[in-house]
């Protein structure tokens, strides 16, 4: 098997639109737009994102299994010393009729069982993030409600989907470990008709430094394994499940490469599969390749 180590390195109807998935092993469709080869990185967090093509795209699902996390106990939040100024993230997002948004998991407070929340951020939560846009719509974020059911931990296997359902409203889904939440979402960029772009991200958000340098930090978050990950297209009416594999993506390693360790294989990368590793302290040696 071969293994690629980057560090300095890297239902219903709408119409006449069918939404049942129909999944395709299709290496590109023949009108298919590639991705670009690279784009610009955004400051303020540590992250590794792929991002497809602007197209037919209508959304994104995968299987990931969640980061183990090791926090710089020296970044500690000046407002809340049980929590840290570092905060992992593992989200699905899309980039639709002007309009981003970012779904997915993050480190959350909780709410024990005798109903008090606690003052550490304790389990991942679902998070759902949406920009204004041009019709009026508002910025908002939203958290999962603070219930044991929504809570998943390092090392749990969880599936997330983001689908576009109808004008104006996406689905999200995250479930595993016995656990599921399901939400509808307004985004009045998003419809069965336009082009967008869908990604995938493992990051490390940094508090208060969003547009900034990114922060120096000893914060590791360490196998975050995505076991596979589909684009969702709409093709002759019908919604088609296709792998998001290598030949469909943009990849960015942000601030720099240096700060990631991703192992895969070229079966893996035809799925969409990999194990990421952001290590705050970066890596000192250069891509390698090794075979076993």
């Amino acid at each position: 098997m071969k293994i690629v180590l980057y560090t300095i390195l890297s239902f219903f109807t709408l119409g006449c639109v069918s939404t049942n998935l129909i999944k395709k092993h299709v290496a590109h469709f023949p009108h298919e737009v590639r991705p670009v080869a690279s784009k610009p990185c955004f400051e303020g967090a540590y992250y590794r994102k792929l991002v497809s093509s602007v197209d037919t795209w209508v959304g994104i699902s995968g299987t990931v299994v969640l980061p183990q996390l090791s926090f710089d106990e020296t970044r500690i939040n000046p407002k809340n010393s049980a929590q840290y100024l570092d905060n992992p993230s593992i989200y699905l997002g899309g980039l639709m009729g002007g309009q981003e948004t970012d779904i997915g998991l993050s480190w959350e407070v909780i709410r024990d069982k005798q109903g008090q929340v606690s003052k550490a951020r304790m389990a991942f939560r679902p998070f759902l993030r949406r920009t204004g846009h041009q019709s009026g719509q508002q910025a908002v974020f939203l958290n999962a409600p603070a219930k044991e059911e929504f809570y998943w931990y390092p090392g749990e296997e969880v599936f997330m989907s983001l689908k576009t359902i109808a004008k104006g409203q996406v689905e999200f889904i995250v479930k595993g470990a016995g656990k599921q939440y399901k939400t509808t979402f307004a985004c009045a960029g998003y419809a069965l008709d336009t082009k967008g772009e869908f990604k995938r991200v493992n990051a490390i958000d940094q508090m208060g430094n969003e547009g900034k340098p990114v922060q120096v930090t000893k914060t590791k978050v360490s196998g975050g394994k995505w076991l596979g990950t589909d684009l969702l297209r709409m093709e002759n009416g019908n919604i088609l499940k296709v792998p998001f594999h290598s030949g469909r993506y943009t990849e960015m390693n942000c601030p720099t490469t240096a700060f990631f360790l991703v192992i895969v294989s070229d079966r893996e990368k035809a799925r969409g599969a990999e194990e990421i590793t952001i290590n705050g302290s970066g890596y000192t040696f250069d891509s390698e390749l090794r075979q076993e």
